[in-house]
């Protein structure tokens, strides 16, 4: 019996640290969105100085309740409450369907706000990086919710579809610290950043995804193939995002999200 049952409970021990590991995960996604948002969204909102729109307020409560769930989802599985897990799945995808919708709805209300401005063609052109990142979140929650009973491959795909929400967060950060100073007489000035300056904070949350990789390569010996297709789609598409931008196609599509506002 005891040889038996040692192989076992090493076994356990393994399962229980790899999931452990997805708990530590998805606090760091938790942080990262948090803390991005931070110099931007809540340091304003305690000083009273906060000016957005109440979609925007919407939009973060639907955004910052996924990673909220997200990470409380990993904890069930890691406490092996599983019953639990699965009913708070509808409430995963509740949220999802409403980030998407309220995402789409974010991105038209920018592109209608700079449509009168000389900027309009710039804002037409970044638009693809949150209209994208919506539509790249919304496959991967909807492969991992088909995928459901295959856990290696379901919280893999979450971990990456969460992972791709935090562009946005780690942006912030990028435009408090590295954007260049406002000439003296026009503060206040909003422009609209070129899609290249996306690229960088996307990689730099990408590397939450490699931790995982070698994660992987170090408790299963080789990494799991949905990293390799998901994570690397989700680098192609940032990387692709800025030739496409400039595209006639794009900008047509663009135009036609305007056409949606009222």
């Amino acid at each position: 019996m005891t040889v038996v049952a040692q192989p076992i409970d090493v076994a356990r021990r393994v399962a229980a640290g790899g999931q452990r590991f997805y708990v530590n995960m998805a606090a760091a996604c938790l942080a990262v969105a948090v803390l991005g948002f931070a110099p931007t969204y809540w340091i304003p909102m305690i000083q009273g100085t906060l000016n957005v729109s109440p979609i925007t307020h919407l939009h973060g409560l639907f955004f910052y309740g996924w990673t909220a769930l997200y990470l409380a989802q990993a904890w069930l599985v890691h406490q092996r409450k599983l019953t639990r897990h699965r009913e708070l799945g509808v409430v995963g995808v509740s949220l999802a369907t409403g980030m998407c919708f309220l995402g789409l709805a974010a991105a038209i209300g920018t592109l209608k706000k700079f449509e009168p401005t000389a900027t309009a063609e710039a804002a037409r052109a970044f638009s693809i990086v949150p209209v994208t990142g919506m539509m790249f979140f919304a496959v991967l929650v909807t492969v991992a919710v088909a995928k459901v009973r295959q856990p290696e491959v379901h919280k893999r795909l979450l971990l990456v579809a969460t992972v791709s929400l935090l562009n946005a967060a780690v942006g912030r950060w990028f435009a408090v610290f590295l954007a260049p100073p406002v000439p003296v007489g026009i503060q206040g000035a909003v422009g609209v950043p070129p899609v290249w300056v996306s690229l960088m904070p996307g990689l730099v949350a990408d590397l939450l995804i490699v931790a995982a990789m070698i994660h992987d390569k170090r408790t299963r010996g080789q990494v799991h193939r949905v990293y390799w297709i998901a994570g690397g789609s989700l680098v192609a598409l940032q990387f692709l995002r800025i030739p496409l931008s400039a595209t006639t196609a794009w900008s047509r599509v663009a135009e036609f999200l305007v056409s949606l506002s009222p």
